[in-house]
């Protein structure tokens, strides 16, 4: 037998280390990893691909994800698609996480490069890209089944806080058009915490409105909250899917309801399978969020196994996921509208109790 000198030995392990890389499934993904949703999106993702390189199915062709930091921002989210679109290794894009930069980056993934958003819920999405989809229910329909529990619970005089930018926007007004009673007050407000809502909670101890709605994310959300309850403002509280990261502080969430398309307390089956396994890994408990991030990649992995390496064909594989061709999630069962929304899934409302979602009786 030949003996190999240091210098070939080196050789062949470089040549081996490429023809593994060539031979990985890569997926793009982009995302505003600092912030807590986009994080907890980031872990699902990751839990996804440990469990899909396990499988002797993937031995051969590995998933591996080129994660891009987009911070939220449209400009910076479609030169992030950019990048993905003239990298030819990459088969399709796990995301963008949030709406305005998916909005971006779908005008310039249309033609070329599939993509599955994972908590992107703007109207302005649907039928924007057949190349475009998603797997989380579009905020026009989530405003109205919050609108619909506001209902069933009698609550009639409701008032609106929304971040002013293309989720906040959609969410709040599909929830105005869909609430049967008295909206005493529709303001907007910042992303983040920086603003003072000191006026606004002083506002609604003067209107005293049985519902307040907030349609945006964890940082505001978690600042309203507190100074809901420095002021002793004694009311319901329930903002869309952009509250699940409200258990970062879960003295502040208790009691406080959410517009979720994930809980970790959901029975079925695959759902607490997810769960058990996310709790191993990251030691918490998944939001909706993770839960989200985990659909979108094995969703994609699948869709690249049985496609190949070809975008088109990957293209055309979620485009034909309907009736009994679903793929199962751990949010539901999965196929899309010609528009790109997922068919038949919808949020429901749930409670924050001792730091988790539970959902009651609807």
């Amino acid at each position: 037998m030949r003996k190999l000198t240091l210098p070939a030995l080196l050789l062949v392990a470089a040549t081996a280390a490429c023809d593994s890389n060539d031979a990985a499934v890569v997926l793009g993904a982009a995302g505003p990893w600092a912030e807590g949703y986009g994080a907890m999106n980031r872990l699902g993702m990751e839990l996804a691909v440990e469990e899909l390189n396990a499988r002797p199915e993937y031995a051969d062709r590995p998933i591996r994800i080129d994660f891009q930091n987009d911070s939220g921002s449209g400009a910076l989210a479609a030169r992030i698609a950019q990048k993905f679109v003239d990298d030819a290794a990459i088969l399709a894009v796990v995301g963008h996480v949030n709406s305005g930069a998916m909005v971006s980056a779908a005008k310039v993934y249309d033609g070329r490069l599939a993509a599955v958003a994972t908590t992107a819920s703007s109207p302005d999405l649907t039928g924007i890209s057949s190349w475009t989809f998603r797997v989380i229910s579009s905020d026009t329909a989530n405003g109205v089944e919050i609108a619909r529990w506001a209902a069933r619970r009698k609550l009639t005089r409701a008032a609106i806080l929304y971040e002013n930018n293309s989720y906040g926007r959609g969410l709040a007004d599909a929830f105005r058009a869909s609430f049967k009673g008295e909206i005493v007050g529709m303001d907007p407000i910042d992303e983040g915490d920086k603003q003072s809502f000191e006026p606004h909670i002083a506002y609604f101890r003067v209107v005293k409105p049985e519902l307040v709605f907030v349609a945006g994310t964890e940082l505001s959300g978690l600042a309203i909250v507190r100074e809901a309850r420095r002021q002793a403002l004694q009311t319901t509280f329930v903002g869309g899917d952009g509250w699940t990261g409200l258990a970062a502080d879960t003295a502040v969430a208790e009691g406080v309801y959410v517009g979720t398309p994930f809980s970790a307390r959901d029975p079925r089956p695959e759902a607490q399978r997810f769960v058990e396994a996310f709790r191993k890994r990251h030691k918490m408990d998944p939001d909706g969020n993770a839960a989200l991030g985990y659909d979108a990649t094995m969703l994609l992995a699948e869709a690249a196994r049985e496609a190949g390496a070809d975008r088109e064909r990957i293209r055309e594989y979620l485009r034909k996921l309907g009736g009994e061709r679903r793929f199962a999630g751990v949010t539901g069962a999965i196929s899309f509208t010609p528009g790109g929304d997922p068919e038949n899934k919808q949020i429901v409302v749930a409670r924050f109790q001792r730091g988790a979602l539970a959902v009651e009786a609807q």
